[in-house]
């Protein structure tokens, strides 16, 4: 049988199904188990935030006095279908979560985006530019690190109010200087180096070097920063919404949600720890994650 096999022409051979050639599973197999886990943690929470509607057992705002307060699954008191139990106005807490998760997600994201391409332009050209612009973006940087954005963040939003633009708009402005920072540090450095002054001498326009050479070089410690902000903003948000300054019921984030919670601690202390252990694993899904990214973007590690 197995000289009549190989006597088959090559095109008409069924080739294998290889595991290696399953998207990601390389990456799999080459992970730690934490990675595993943050794979697992993050998958299930941007399937959550995309299929919010289809996934939530109740309408997020929807109330039932009669429902107030009750338990999760398997306590007393428990009501069939709320799995994680009913808040003060009797809503689901399971599809608070979830909408919550979904709002809390887009605003971080959103805001570090928002942060890093403000401040990525905004160092990568006071490291080209150099002189009087740099000294200004610089400054601002200065100036932002030295006064706590917390209350940069209450006095805009009692101003303005706490409107989704306004939520948008604070939560982009903050950690921008982290970014402009890092990446005027490494042009100033790279500017320097012979593979640059190779680039001037070939005759390479400085938007090529910038884009070419320079931006590959600072790929990795931007997205250890992104990463980083992106898991300050959702603290941010839950802060600011915590306070009772972000985004206002009954639309519900995972923040406000545990501050509306805080008064019910004693008694119903299921109205807090769902949406806090999703704020967690939110935020230890990104670390990790953000940091096997660092480690694959960079072209010294990669290089090794």
């Amino acid at each position: 049988m197995s000289d009549l096999t190989s006597s088959l022409p090559q095109a008409t051979r069924r080739p294998y199904l290889s595991l290696h050639r399953i998207p990601g599973y390389t990456l799999w197999c080459k992970a730690d188990w934490v990675l595993r886990i943050a794979l697992i943690v993050g998958l299930i929470l941007v399937l959550l935030t995309i299929a919010a509607p289809l996934i939530s057992p109740f309408d997020p705002n929807h109330q039932s006095l009669i429902s107030r307060l009750r338990p999760p699954l398997g306590f007393e008191r428990y009501k069939a279908g709320f799995f994680l139990g009913t808040d003060e106005l009797g809503r689901d807490i399971l599809s608070r979560c979830i909408y919550g998760l979904r709002l809390t997600f887009a605003l971080a994201l959103a805001g570090a985006v928002i942060g890093l391409l403000i401040g990525g332009t905004l160092g990568l050209l006071a490291g080209l530019v150099g002189g009087v612009f740099e000294d200004i973006v610089m400054g601002a940087v200065d100036a932002q690190i030295a006064i706590p954005f917390t209350l940069i963040a209450l006095l805009i939003l009692a101003i303005f109010g706490s409107s989704l633009e306004v939520m948008v708009l604070v939560l982009g402005v903050y950690g921008w200087e982290q970014h402009a920072r890092i990446v005027r540090g490494e042009v100033r450095k790279l500017t320097g180096m012979p593979f640059i002054e190779a680039a001037r001498a070939a005759g390479a326009t400085p938007l090529r070097i910038a884009l070419r050479h320079i931006l590959p070089n600072v790929v990795s410690p931007l997205v250890v920063q992104f990463t980083l902000n992106f898991s300050n903003i959702v603290i941010l948000e839950s802060t600011l919404s915590f306070l009772g300054l972000g985004v206002q019921p009954p639309t519900a984030t995972l923040g406000s949600m545990v501050g509306v919670g805080r008064d019910y601690l004693p008694t119903a202390p299921w109205i807090v720890v769902a949406p806090a252990m999703m704020i967690l694993l939110l935020t230890f899904a990104v670390q990790i994650l953000g940091d096997w990214l660092r480690d694959h973007a960079d072209v010294r590690l990669r290089s090794r």
